[in-house]
């Protein structure tokens, strides 16, 4: 991790090693919840959720898929015609925007295919490092970093694996502390945990199995 003595580092790794068994034992099987059938169509849905539940974007891209079902389609759309498909989602006008951007870029730029490194990867419109790193995690297997949501950045933070609140530091200091071959499993699993058993307002923290690594702290509210 950024700053920390040796002695320190060791220990985050240590304790990173606990929680991961400990999160592999509750979630053997975490997978992503955006329904998908390709890697253009898991881009488009984790573009599409930001500020939404992935249960509100799993219940359009059945529509939007069938309208636009690869990227040349969706390239071609008019504004107003995937506007009113994800009207539901909110935002949905920069929302539209940005598939429809993605999706003409990846046409030109890469023929349809999508891009296997995180610089193409952003390179497309509406896709940052989180969204980037899910796609190659998820699809292709790529370990390009660690999924930074509100769940993984509220939850390493509690347990002491992080110290920052900005997403682009604790995905570093999760990089430092975590092994590799977890980067992907260990976002997709705290996800679920987060969901389902720390919850922010109502954690069930009886039922965490966390909860001997969890130093149950108060923090000042992330921003």
């Amino acid at each position: 991790m950024t700053g920390l003595k040796q002695p320190e580092l060791a220990d985050k790794k240590k304790l990173s090693r606990r929680v991961v068994r400990a999160l592999k034992k509750r979630y053997p099987v975490a997978e992503c919840a955006l329904t998908h059938n390709s890697a253009y169509q898991l881009l488009t849905a984790t573009i599409l959720s930001a500020q939404c539940t992935d249960e509100r974007v799993n219940s359009v891209t059945p529509v939007l898929f069938a309208r636009y079902p690869m990227a040349e389609a969706l390239a071609k759309g008019k504004q107003k015609d995937v506007e009113t498909i994800i009207h539901p989602l909110g935002f949905f006008r920069a929302k539209a925007e940005n598939i429809r951007g993605m999706a003409k870029k990846l046409v030109d730029d890469f023929g349809g295919e999508l891009p296997q490194t995180l610089d193409e990867m952003t390179s497309l419109p509406g896709v940052g490092r989180k969204t980037a790193n899910v796609v190659l995690g998820t699809w292709f297997g790529i370990a390009s970093g660690v999924v930074v949501d509100t769940h993984v950045k509220r939850i390493s933070r509690l347990l002491g694996l992080t110290d920052s609140a900005n997403p682009e530091i604790v995905e570093r200091q999760l990089k430092d502390v975590l092994p590799k071959s977890e980067w992907i499993q260990y976002s997709h699993r705290l996800i679920h945990h987060g969901r389902q058993i720390c919850i922010a307002r109502r954690p069930k923290c009886t039922e965490c199995p966390l909860l001997p690594m969890c130093p149950r702290v108060d923090l000042p509210p992330l921003k």
